[in-house]
Order: C-alpha cells, then sequence, then structure tokens
C-alpha cells in the first residue's frame, strides 16, 4: 500500500479523493485543509506520496505549491504530485525545477474526473516518473525559444510527448511509426539539447526540463 498525505482545503474535494484512493491500494495517512498542516503532517507520518492543492488558506495564492517546494528541497526525492484549478506552466517549471526533476507531477484538477488516468499519474510518479499535465505543456509549446527552436517538427513533435509522459512505444503508436524511429527521434533531441551520455542520469527528464527552462511565460 502506497501511502498518503493529501493536502486540499475543500472539504468535499478532499473526502472524494482520499475515498478515490482507498479503492486503489493507496493508504491516506493524513489529510489536511491547509499548507502548515501538510508540513507537519509529512514530518509525521514520512508519507510515499504528497499529494496538495496549490492554492491554500490563509491567501490563496501559492502556498500548496511553496510547501511542495520546501519538503522536496528538504528531501529532493520526496513523490509530490500538486494539483491546480488553472493552468501555471511557471510552477510547474518551479516544481520540475526542485530535486533533480523526477517523482514529481503537476495535474489540472479537471483531470481528477478520469480516475483511471488520476491513480496511473500517481503511480507514474511513485515510481520515479514524472507527470506534466498536457495542457501546461501545450501552453509552454506556444512559446517555443531555443534550444528547442533547433529541433526538426518531428522531433518536437516526440519531445512535447515526451513531456506528456509517454513512454518511445506509446509515442510510436500515436504517431503511427516505429518504436526504433521513436528512439532515434529521442536520441537527435537528447544530442541537440546538449545532454550527456549518461547512464546514471534521467535524460527524458533532463531533456523536459531543458524545455521549460527555455519557455518562460510570457
Amino acid at each position: 500500500m502506497t501511502r498518503v498525505v493529501l493536502a486540499e482545503d475543500g472539504v468535499l474535494l478532499r473526502e472524494g479523493l482520499a475515498g478515490v484512493l482507498q479503492r486503489f491500494e493507496f493508504t491516506v495517512v493524513a489529510a489536511v485543509g491547509d499548507a502548515a498542516a501538510l508540513v507537519d503532517a509529512v514530518a509525521a507520518e514520512n508519507p510515499d506520496l504528497v499529494i496538495t492543492d496549490i492554492r491554500m488558506p490563509p491567501r490563496f495564492t501559492d502556498e500548496g505549491l511553496r510547501a511542495a517546494l520546501a519538503l522536496r528541497a528538504a528531501d529532493p526525492g520526496r513523490a509530490v504530485v500538486v494539483l491546480s484549478q488553472y493552468v501555471q506552466a511557471e510552477y510547474a517549471a518551479r516544481l520540475l525545477d526542485s530535486g533533480d526533476g523526477r517523482r514529481v507531477g503537476y495535474l489540472l484538477k479537471d483531470r481528477v474526473v478520469d480516475i483511471a488516468d488520476f491513480v496511473g499519474a500517481l503511480r507514474t510518479v511513485v515510481g520515479g516518473g514524472t507527470v506534466i499535465d498536457p495542457d501546461v505543456v501545450r501552453r509552454l509549446l506556444a512559446h517555443r525559444r531555443d534550444p528547442v527552436a533547433e529541433l526538426s517538427a518531428r522531433e518536437y513533435e516526440v519531445l512535447a510527448l515526451v513531456a506528456e509522459g509517454h513512454s518511445n512505444a506509446a509515442i510510436a503508436r500515436r504517431l503511427t511509426v516505429t518504436e526504433a524511429a521513436v528512439g532515434k527521434h529521442v536520441g537527435n533531441i537528447l544530442a541537440k539539447l546538449g545532454l550527456p551520455p549518461d547512464d546514471d542520469t534521467n535524460r527524458r527528464v533532463l531533456a523536459v526540463l531543458a524545455y521549460l527552462r527555455s519557455n518562460p511565460e510570457p
């Protein structure tokens, strides 16, 4: 069972999320309504996963995000998924810049209604992956700047799908090409972004980080 600390100020949504998680082999060890309580609960429970809203009491701005960043600063490997009502690419970039960019997720609350996708995203993050909401990726794609400007149209399309968390096999199915062709595109992307061939480094995550850094909010 994956142990979860959940932070959401809306009582109905908090209880609904807790119920969904329990159905899919997640154990909610604490469910809180503000950022301070979130930090305290994580210290007390040391959960496998933190799920938090971005806007929390008392100011309802970015309290949840700042708490998530503080938790990641204290433990860069802490698995954290933040939920947002709106697309905030800057927030996603700040979260991905924490630690090494792994074990983090940024999802829109609207996605929670698709339970299978939501649970799959949580499991991806717990397993060491990175999940970015496709709408955030599209927002960033609209403001392309170097170094990703050097990519071909197909490489750019592949990088967008990598940023959404798709595997090479899934990208191949999406684009109706072979998995080998996708692997070649990914290799070209990594080379053009100047990422070193280090087996101990998650270069796909670094590619997404390079892309996000080159596409700040206008």
